[in-house]
């Protein structure tokens, strides 16, 4: 079972993420999900819109969708190892018409993903994705600077 005091419970602000999916529901999921768990949660619909969003303020925690339109979630990686190199990133796909899921998480874990999960998933399945990201070698938590 998910332990959310792992990487919400402690921490003195808010775990700031931002989502980026081209498909409302799943924004509307992952949103619902965090702001359940006290996160401050910024959606969007589109990779330029995150990358935007990324150039004026600071998120802990990046999901991108792998393939969008009007910037993908590849773009949204590389930028966020630029503007937001503390930042955690989660990429998820459901992979495309010329893609694969499976090759779309592993280009983003190439291009720098700090994980990766297929689509679709269940709300246990993103916060197991979501602490393992939250807890590193020497168990920092999710938006360290030191990680």
């Amino acid at each position: 079972m998910f332990s959310s005091s792992l990487m919400f419970g402690t921490r003195e602000k808010p775990l700031a993420v931002v989502v980026a999916d081209d498909v409302g529901e799943i924004c509307s999921l992952i949103n619902q999900w965090l702001t359940n768990l006290g996160c401050s949660v910024t959606s969007t619909a589109t990779g330029n819109e995150v990358k935007k969003l990324m150039r004026s303020q600071h998120f802990d925690l990046i999901i991108a969708d792998v393939l969008m339109p009007d910037g993908d979630g590849l773009e949204v990686i590389l930028e966020a190892r630029q503007s937001q190199p503390s930042a955690r990133v989660l990429a998820i796909s459901g992979g495309g018409r010329h893609l694969q899921a499976e090759d779309c998480l592993r280009f983003a874990k190439g291009l720098g993903a700090h994980g990766v999960l297929l689509k679709p998933f269940n709300r246990e399945q993103l916060l197991t994705a979501i602490e393992k990201l939250a807890v590193g070698s020497r168990g920092a938590q999710l938006g360290d600077d030191d990680d």
